[in-house]
């Protein structure tokens, strides 16, 4: 199968590209490039083909080649998109919308959508949540995904089947590290200075996957009989893997004895809580198997961080920090105040 991966240059694509590849599909990947130099470790993600575009640029013709679209491609997390809310509903949103909308009549057959499982945003830690659950997304990234699935969903067709794969809060050692992410964070103040950081009081619920697994998963997706789960929203995650971010913390105190947990001053309640239920991807998926826990993703990135030599200014700056990344290529003139390249980002 010819399949395009949008946002490949990132840090779930980075990993994906690999696992798709080694199934033996043909992968493109297309992506702005806006992350491309923000690598840590070896790198060995390079697709069959690779595109730099805007995906605000995509045209049908870009699309009539391929059988599947796997679109991954978003400003990525809660602050970078509130840093300027109509863009992100530009990319995030109306992009998206359109990506599929083009897709369909290029006669794409499969449109995979990277959702998240933060469109529930606020709930009670005594629901598990499947995906007929309400959406309370709280932040603006949130409320973008559950736009694109509304208004994606209403293109499936006989001739072209979304589907929405709603991702936990994603971890793990990535060619194009993120350590904005809860997991990574923690893990990587614990390695450099022996104090794993908590920004809230720890009592919030987060469901959590390794990103090797949310690429298994897309896999599965892609390979699944149509009927199966055409214009269907599943979660990604697995069976047991919700945790209070104090469970994250002591898990890392575990794995590296001489560290403390060490609360920010005035640290209270975080309104992001949510609990979720993972057997429709068990149940659809029979052979999507996830190989991983929070507890052996932490060992996994202690042994990078300490073996690929992470810094505190990279783990703490634009390297591997996506919001101070976009920050200092707007700061530069290399990125423009509607996140387009200048002719100096050029």
């Amino acid at each position: 199968m010819r399949v395009l991966i949008t946002g490949h240059n990132g840090y779930i694509g980075s990993v994906m590209v690999p696992l798709i590849r080694s199934a033996g599909h043909e992968v493109v990947g297309l992506d702005s490039g806006f992350f491309a130099d923000c690598t840590f470790g070896p790198d060995n993600s390079t697709p069959h083909e690779s595109i730099r575009r805007d995906i605000r640029d995509i045209r049908v013709k870009d699309l009539t080649s391929f059988e599947a679209v796997i679109h991954l491609a978003a400003l990525s997390n809660d602050p970078l998109g509130n840093l300027n809310p109509e863009c992100t509903f530009e990319i995030n949103h109306r992009a998206s919308v359109q990506l599929a909308t083009m897709a369909q009549e290029a006669g794409v057959k499969r449109f995979l959508y990277a959702s998240s499982c933060s469109i529930y945003g606020t709930s009670s830690p005594d629901d598990l949540l499947t995906e007929e659950a309400p959406f309370r997304p709280v932040t603006v990234y949130g409320e973008s995904k559950v736009r694109v699935e509304a208004e994606v969903s209403a293109l499936a067709q006989e001739h072209f089947s979304p589907v929405f794969l709603r991702n936990a809060t994603a971890y793990g050692a990535s060619p194009r590290l993120r350590t904005d992410l809860v997991v990574n964070n923690l893990v990587g103040w614990a390695v450099l200075t022996g104090k794993i950081r908590l920004q809230s009081d720890g009592t919030p619920w987060r469901p959590l996957v390794h990103v090797e697994d949310i690429g298994r998963a897309f896999l599965c997706a892609l390979q699944a009989p149509r009927e199966a789960i055409h214009n269907q929203a599943i979660n990604i995650g697995k069976a047991g893997e919700n945790y209070q971010i104090k469970d994250i913390a002591e898990i890392i105190r575990e794995e590296l004895p001489s560290s403390v947990i060490e609360y920010a001053e005035g640290a209270g309640g975080d309104p992001r809580c949510y609990r979720v239920d993972f057997s429709k991807a068990e149940r659809l998926f029979p052979d999507y198997e996830p190989k991983w826990t929070v507890r052996k993703g932490v060992r996994e990135l202690i042994g990078q961080y300490e073996a690929y030599g992470l810094t505190m200014e990279n783990f703490n700056g634009p390297r591997h920090m996506r919001i101070k990344k976009i920050l200092s290529l707007l700061q530069s003139g290399q990125l423009d105040q509607n996140l387009r390249w200048t002719q100096r980002g050029r």
